[in-house]
């Protein structure tokens, strides 16, 4: 099957790109020689419920090694600090105790919390980080059947954003909850955090020429090993095999969120784990995917994240009113 490419310039082959685990962003991995400085250095770590994939053009092979070891590192540390699944995270221990008391937590935790707020703020709630007991409450990977009406009512429009409080006291930064029902999920944007830190520990060890990838999220630096910028696919809702959009990038980032990886289907209905806010069920849809792309992984992941599902003209204000210039492509 080839498949046409978008831009205009020729037939896609789907061979040409190179899968990367259950994300749904592939990178162009095509058969040119690479120059005789340079070296493609590629690894594969399961991280943050995802495959993450990182590969880094240097002329040193031992530098690019100790540099991905260092950018691995990074994301396993995000997903230490921010996982709600983790009861010793700093997540995991601010939805214990935040309702009861302040809870200090790190400058990173307290970075991607105060830009998840915004993105609530700015989307007037298209984006909530504060859905987690609707998240549990919904638990598409392991439910059959839809809650009760009663329990999801409870969660509808609540705005749940306005009841997380980030302030200062003592020289930390702290977190409380003015409501019970608050539990803080930075699903939708730590993991882009994430590779954006990746790439930064990518920075600090000379490296110009890498991309990061987990699951939907991306970053690409600099240029491939060929010298161009990185050719970037997205994945086919329906076809795994399929690329359904290609594009170039140097120096952005890509996220692409979807109803087609974690869901359940009843009565004729797709429930999947990207929940609307406004209604406290997961968004319904014909579109199965969405990207964005911004100059951070951090605000394309929330801003796929808060686009799934919208009108794409409300969609497409919501991202621009948070990050001017940035991009909203919207998939079948």
């Amino acid at each position: 099957m080839i498949l046409r490419d978008p831009s205009g310039h020729g037939p896609l082959d789907r061979r040409t790109f190179l899968g990367l685990g259950i994300g749904g962003l592939v990178v162009a991995s095509l058969p040119r020689a690479l120059s005789a400085r340079q070296r493609l250095v590629t690894r594969t770590v399961p991280v943050m419920s995802t495959i993450a994939e990182i590969k880094v053009v240097h002329g040193d092979v031992a530098v690019a090694e100790a540099a991905i070891d260092a950018a691995i590192e990074e994301l396993r540390r995000v997903d230490r600090t921010m996982t709600r699944f983790s009861r010793y995270s700093e997540v995991g221990v601010a939805n214990q105790q935040a309702a009861k008391r302040a809870v200090v937590i790190s400058a990173s935790t307290a970075c991607v919390v105060e830009r998840a707020l915004h993105w609530a703020e700015r989307t007037q709630g298209a984006f909530d980080p504060c859905l987690g007991e609707v998240t549990a409450l919904w638990d598409v990977e392991h439910r059959q059947t839809p809650p009760s009406s009663g329990e999801m009512k409870r969660f509808a429009g609540a705005g749940l954003y306005r009841h997380l409080e980030v302030g200062r006291r003592a020289g930390e930064t702290v977190l409380f909850y003015h409501s019970d029902e608050v539990a803080l999920d930075l699903g939708g944007i730590a993991k882009g955090y994430a590779v954006d830190r990746a790439i930064d520990a990518l920075r600090a060890r000379g490296i110009r020429d890498a991309v990061v990838v987990a699951g939907g999220d991306l970053y690409a630096m600099g240029h491939s090993e060929r010298g161009d910028a990185w050719e970037i696919g997205v994945q086919s809702p329906t076809d795994p095999n399929g690329i359904i959009a290609r594009f170039q990038l140097t120096d952005r980032a890509v996220a692409t969120s979807g109803d087609y990886r974690r869901f359940f289907e009843y009565r004729g209905r797709r429930y999947s784990h990207l929940i609307d806010p406004r209604t406290g069920e997961p968004r319904v849809t014909g579109e199965h995917s969405v990207t964005v792309e911004a100059p951070t992984c951090m605000d394309a992941d929330a801003g796929g994240t808060a686009s799934f599902g919208l009108d794409p003209a409300i969609a497409n204000a919501h991202v621009a009113a948070v990050v001017p210039g940035a991009r909203v492509i919207h998939h079948a």
